[in-house]
Formats: C-alpha cells, sequence, structure tokens
C-alpha cells in the first residue's frame, strides 16, 4: 500500500534523509521517501506488518510526528505552527533589541547590572523562543544523530555558557591577568532571531511552491446536494438534501447545476439545459485541458471538479473519495512532489556527514586561535567557532532540489502534464529521440464513421490530427528531438499522416514487438528515447523507453507504465514538458551551485581565515545566522521563477 504522509518537526536535509532512514528500518516498509520542501513520507508499505501508527509511534522517537489521524487537518496544523512560529519570531526580535539595548550601553540606567539583565533575558528568549532547537538536539543525540538544530544548540549554548562565565567570573579571571574580556548574550539571541526569521520566510516562500496542490484540492466540493428517496408533496420529483461529500455513497443519486462542482466521478441519468432538453454542457478543462465544454447525455461519465457550464444534471455515483480521477491526479501529483530525483541522492548523502563534518572544523578552528593567540585568543576562539557552526547550517543545500522539483512538477499539472516521479523529469531532460504511436496519440479516428466501410473513405474522413501536432512536432525538432512515427496501419496512411505531422522518419504495419525493437535500436546507438503512445500494444515500448508518456484518453494499462501522463489532447504538451524539464533540472544546479559556494566560501570567512593574509575581518556570529537565513531563502525564491518561466 502507498500512502503520502504529512511530517512535522523537519528544519533541513539531514532531518529529512534521519526519517526516511528511520522509516526504511523498519519491518514492513518496502519503500520510503522523504521530501524536506513538500513536509511529505511517501511510504510504501505491508499494512498486515506495519501500521501507520507503530510508524507514528517510532518517528515519535526520533524527535518529528507523522500526521496520521483522519480528524486532523494537515492544513489546520501547518497552519497552528506557523502562528506559534511568527509569535517566538515575534518575541525573539523583542528579546534580541532588548538586549542590544543593554549590552550596547544604550539604555545606561543599569550601572554594573548590564550583564545581568542582558543574561535573563537571553535566557528567557532561548527557553522559549528557541525552546524547538534544544528539544530536537536532545533527541538527535538520543538517537546518535545530528541535524541543523544541533547546530544552533551548540553555538547559541557555547556563546551563552561562555558569557555567563565571563559575568561571574570575568574579572576574576581574566581580569587579573590583563586580559579584556566580554560577554555574546547579544550574539546568542541573534543566531535564535535570525534563524527563526529565515524559517518563517522560508515557510511563506515555500507554502507558494505548493499552489499547484491547493488548486487540485480546491476542485474538490465540500458538499453536494443528494436526491433522496423521499418526494415532494404534489410533484413526482424528489426531495434534495445538501450533505458533506463523504457521506455520499456509491449508486448515490446527485444533481448538480451550472457554476457548481461535481463531487464525485458518476454516470449521467438526466441533463437539461436552455439549448437543448437533453443534454448540459460541462467545463472539463481542468481535468482535460479541453477549453470547449462537452456535451453530456444521459449514459455519459462526468468527473469529480468538473462544472456544467450551461443547464443542468443528475447523475449516479461511481467512485467516491479517493477513487476519484481527481483523487488519483492528486495523488500522482503529491507523490511525484515528495520523491527524490537521483541528484537529490547524493545531496542527502553529503548531508548526512555535513554536520560532523562542520563540528569538526569548528573544533579545529578553535583550536587554532588557541594554539596561536594562548589564553587571551579564548574569545575569539569561541566566536570563531560559534560562526562557524552557525553559518554551515545546510539548509539552502537540503531546499536546493526539493523546492526546485515541487515547483515544476506542480507547474506540469497545471498543464495537465502528469509527472509520476522525479527521475522522470530529471530524465526527459535527456532525451534526444521521441517514438509516437500514431492512432490514438498522433491522429483521432473520426468517431462518425462505420469502420465497416472504412476503406472506402479517404484519409481525411477516417484517422485528422491532434490539436497542434505539427506543431508539436517542429517544437520536439527545435528542441534537438529527433521524433519516429510507428502505426500497424498500412504504408499509405502512414507516409500521408507522417508527411501531414512534419515527421521524416516513420514504420508501417508494425506489430507491438516492432515498437519494442525501435526503441532498443535506438538505445544501443547511444541515444535516449521517449515513448509515446496510448494502447496496450504500447506497453512493451513504453516500459523499455528511458521516458514512457502516455495520453491520457488512452487505456489504463498504458497509464500505468507510463511515467509521464498528457491529460489533453493537445500535443503541444510534448515539448512543453521537455522545456520544463530542462528548466527544472537547469534550476536545481543553479541551487546546489549556489548552496556549495556559499558554504566554500562562507565557512572560512567565518572562522577568520583571512587573518592569515593579515586582513582583519570575520564574520561574526551575528551575521552568521543572518546569512544562513539568506541563503535558504534565495533557494526557495529563485526555485519560485519556474512559475514564471
Amino acid at each position: 500500500m502507498k500512502k503520502t504522509i504529512p511530517v512535522i518537526g523537519m528544519a533541513c536535509s539531514v532531518c529529512s534523509t534521519n526519517v526516511e532512514k528511520k522509516l526504511r528500518s523498519l519491518k514492513g516498509i518496502n519503500f520510503a521517501s522523504v521530501s524536506l520542501a513538500s513536509r511529505t513520507a511517501l511510504v510504501d508499505y505491508n499494512p498486515d506488518i506495519i501500521s501507520l501508527e507503530d510508524m507514528k509511534r517510532e518517528i515519535s522517537n526520533a524527535g518529528y510526528d507523522l500526521v496520521i489521524e483522519n480528524d486532523r487537518s494537515v492544513e489546520e496544523i501547518n497552519r497552528r505552527e506557523f502562528t506559534l512560529l511568527r509569535r517566538r519570531t515575534l518575541a525573539s526580535w523583542l528579546f534580541a533589541i532588548l538586549t542590544m539595548c543593554f549590552s550596547m550601553g544604550w539604555i545606561s540606567h543599569t550601572g554594573s547590572f548590564a550583564n545581568q539583565i542582558c543574561l535573563l533575558l537571553t535566557l528567557a528568549n532561548l527557553l522559549y523562543c528557541g525552546k524547538q532547537f534544544y528539544v530536537s538536539a536532545w533527541k538527535q543525540l538520543l538517537h546518535h544523530t545530528a541535524n541543523m538544530d544541533s547546530l544552533v544548540a551548540l553555538s547559541t549554548l557555547i556563546a551563552f555558557l561562555f558569557s555567563t562565565f565571563n559575568t561571574f567570573f570575568g574579572e576574576m579571571v581574566w581580569g587579573a591577568r590583563g586580559i579584556e574580556w566580554h560577554t555574546y548574550f547579544d550574539a546568542s539571541v541573534m543566531i535564535i532571531t535570525f534563524v527563526l526569521t529565515g524559517r518563517c520566510l522560508e515557510e511563506k516562500a515555500k507554502d507558494s511552491t505548493a499552489s499547484s496542490i491547493r488548486q487540485l484540492m480546491g476542485m474538490q466540493p465540500k458538499t453536494a446536494r443528494l436526491v433522496t428517496r423521499e418526494k415532494m408533496e404534489g410533484t413526482n420529483d424528489f426531495k434534495m438534501e445538501e450533505v458533506p461529500i463523504s457521506t455520499i455513497q456509491i449508486g448515490d443519486m446527485i444533481e448538480v447545476r451550472a457554476g457548481e462542482k461535481i463531487p464525485v466521478d458518476g454516470v449521467v441519468t438526466q441533463a437539461e439545459s436552455f439549448m437543448t432538453a437533453d443534454a448540459a454542457y460541462v467545463d472539463e478543462a481542468m481535468i482535460s485541458g479541453e477549453p470547449t465544454p462537452a456535451m453530456k447525455k444521459a449514459g455519459d461519465n462526468v468527473l469529480a471538479g468538473t462544472i456544467p457550464s450551461q443547464g443542468k444534471l443528475r447523475m449516479r455515483a461511481k467512485q467516491i473519495g479517493e477513487n476519484t480521477a481527481l483523487a488519483h491526479i492528486i495523488r500522482m501529483v503529491q507523490e511525484a512532489q515528495g520523491s527524490k530525483a537521483p541528484v537529490q541522492r547524493i545531496v542527502d548523502k553529503a548531508a548526512v556527514v555535513f554536520v560532523p563534518v562542520v563540528a569538526a572544523i569548528a573544533f579545529f578552528t578553535f583550536l587554532v586561535w588557541l594554539i596561536v593567540g594562548g589564553n587571551g585568543a579564548l574569545p575569539q576562539a569561541i566566536l570563531s567557532a560559534v560562526a562557524v557552526l552557525v553559518i554551515a547550517c545546510p539548509c539552502a543545500m537540503g531546499l536546493a532540489t526539493p523546492t526546485a522539483l515541487m515547483v515544476g512538477i506542480g507547474k506540469a499539472a497545471q498543464k495537465q502534464i502528469l509527472i509520476k516521479d522525479a527521475s522522470a523529469l530529471e530524465n526527459l531532460r535527456k532525451v534526444d529521440a521521441l517514438v509516437i504511436d500514431k492512432t490514438g496519440t498522433l491522429t483521432i479516428p473520426n468517431p462518425n464513421i462505420d469502420f465497416t466501410r472504412q476503406d472506402q473513405l479517404s484519409l481525411q474522413e477516417r484517422e485528422s490530427l491532434k490539436p497542434h501536432a505539427k506543431e508539436a512536432m517542429t517544437a520536439l525538432r527545435q528542441e534537438g528531438i529527433e521524433v519516429y512515427m510507428m502505426s500497424g496501419d498500412k504504408e499509405e496512411a502512414a507516409r500521408y499522416w507522417a508527411q501531414e505531422a512534419g515527421i521524416g522518419n516513420y514504420h508501417s504495419k508494425v506489430l507491438p514487438g516492432d515498437k519494442q525493437a525501435l526503441v532498443k535500436t535506438l538505445q544501443q546507438q547511444g541515444k535516449r528515447v521517449a515513448m509515446v503512445g496510448d494502447g496496450i500494444n504500447d506497453t512493451q515500448a513504453l516500459a523499455l523507453a528511458d521516458v514512457s508518456i502516455a495520453i491520457g484518453r488512452g487505456t489504463d494499462v498504458a497509464m500505468d507504465v507510463a511515467q509521464i501522463t498528457l491529460m489533453g489532447d493537445d500535443l503541444m504538451a510534448l515539448p512543453d514538458a521537455v522545456v520544463l524539464s530542462r528548466k527544472t533540472v537547469g534550476m536545481i544546479w543553479q541551487n546546489l551551485f549556489w548552496a556549495f559556494v556559499y558554504n566554500i566560501v562562507c565557512i572560512p570567512l567565518a572562522a577568520g581565515a583571512l587573518h592569515i593574509f593579515g586582513i582583519d575581518f570575520q564574520i561574526t556570529p551575528m551575521w552568521a545566522s543572518g546569512l544562513m537565513a539568506c541563503s535558504s531563502l534565495s533557494v526557495v525564491l529563485n526555485s519560485l521563477r519556474l512559475r514564471w518561466a
């Protein structure tokens, strides 16, 4: 069984890696993939061996939480979490401003008690505003792991404890030796403040990356107009009742009027509009991409989320809840956004060792300053180590891939392109050969002809091209992709439609094995091959191709095999998908480049490496926390550019 489960408490890529590692270690879980950007875990598990409650208990012990209860709204939980985060951030800014006022001497009436007041303000800030960092760090320590919270907790505690020691014993220990001493409560407070501020901004920005899922979920109505079995007085019609959509059962009769959303998948039993007495018109653009409303008569299927634009209809519920086509689309997009591209696996492995490596660098920095400067350099050694711990938090590195994937896959869904997993999106950019089936994929058979006499009709009267087919083939060639058409039709028909679509390479009278053979031959020539098909006879080739693409109106078998599904008939979705793939992967590498450059440049600056060259410049802990927050935010904002690309 596959399920996408919301995860609470993750702050960085190390967190998502820890949750994923824990889930994969549990008996009964076949596969688990955790996304930091979407805050979800995609889990394939055996419910006979392990339950959701078992998973929740194990993950809670590791310092995180899974939302599995049906009565808990994920949106409500996230909203409550964000409200608490914002409240703590505002409180932290208040503590930070007050601490700065006293430590800098801007409030001069406190005399010799300024350090003690700063200590109390900082302690309040750590216990209330920074509580989450210390609780998380402690749980990580108990499980012999570490994450960003560990670095924040370690750095702020070092600064706080050293400052507390100096407050009470500074003059006795350092002053007596002629060493100038200071307290650094402001650094401890500002680290917490900047990290919380960065998380607030990240959450707002990441909320925008999930807009496509919210739009899809917004297509699901909350209530339905149920036609009861009780007749209205004086009429032959039945009474109607507004009921929650969760109470609808298969076989229930539902009435939907113009402008209302169809609540479940079903079959029309009665329809009427001002244009015709036996049909209504339904806008299916959000599902199929078709701009023209479809005529629906008794016996026709209708889908949840679509909207009657004219008239009204009555329908019998056929698929409800998670079994509707819309629910399937939402589930596919969620699973795709929660999946990981191959490059993310590399980042995850790096993130696991990143925190221990940073801690080692910080300790080495401390030792070097102490060895070079002696006891007099102890404050500088501590501050340098703290700055290294803070500035190297791996948030930007962890967000680089998933945020770009979330936006890219969400944008694809808005274009009626459903992508099953991140690897398909990453592999599509490498495709340089595309094999496309003819009938049902490149062309549309005329539904009004009598197929017993179709040989007597002209080609134009029989299999028209799909919308923008020729333009799509031209666009694919411009992207460097060579197109091959495969058809079981005779030579004359295959040649005609290949010419009409502007395809130079075509094969006629092919069998399913021939399509598979062509894909294999192209791969042996070193090409990356995409296969586009719609029928059972295409599944062999779809399964073999580097990227498999199905048409949404095709067979369920083809769509199950395919990694990408085009919901509409407009074939411009093919080059659109290729371009989006290249832009998304390009954005991932941009994000990773800047995330790594940030750490490569800033860690030495925080350690004070420029002092070797006689340059008196160093990033302080306070500025380190600000830069760390900005780096994470910049990655998310950069990914959001895909929405307008």
